[in-house]
């Protein structure tokens, strides 16, 4: 599943947020990112970060960058619970065109290990309108700082 939309900044400003996972709170759309856990460096390809996460509990993801090509493209393999939950993707896609940067949002969960229970759940109709939440704050982010 996707979302796209334009965003009024170039797609540096929009990858340098993305790239840090410290600042993924500030603009997450689905209320459920607390924060990083550990130091916040900024991410390449393979790194590894710990996000403290709220869905009714707390509880933490281990985070693995699968995919990053500065300016372009940065996607991130999320678990939970030693592997035993999650294998979802999350991937941003940025394109400078006309007044900005067409900015794409997926969600993937070919890898999920939960991938049947999560297609027929009200869960893909949560996420999209979460990631619709996400490139609003995102925008608002970075033409705020523009």
């Amino acid at each position: 599943m996707s979302v796209e939309r334009v965003i009024a900044a170039p797609p540096e400003t929009i990858f340098a947020l993305l790239a840090d996972a410290g600042r993924h709170s500030a603009f997450d759309g689905s209320g459920t990112v607390h924060g990083v856990k550990g130091d916040s460096r900024p991410l390449r390809l393979g790194s590894r970060f710990g996000m403290s996460m709220k869905w009714g509990v707390p509880y933490t993801t281990v985070n693995e960058v699968v995919a990053f090509e500065p300016g372009s493209t940065i996607a991130w393999k999320t678990t939970a619970l030693g592997g035993v939950i999650g294998g979802r993707v999350w991937k941003y896609e940025l394109m400078p065109v006309e007044g900005g940067t067409h900015v794409r949002e997926s969600w993937d969960i070919g890898q999920d290990r939960q991938r049947t229970l999560l297609r027929h759940s009200f869960m893909p109709e949560r996420t999209r309108r979460a990631m619709q939440a996400t490139l609003e704050r995102l925008a608002q982010l970075v033409e705020k700082s523009g």
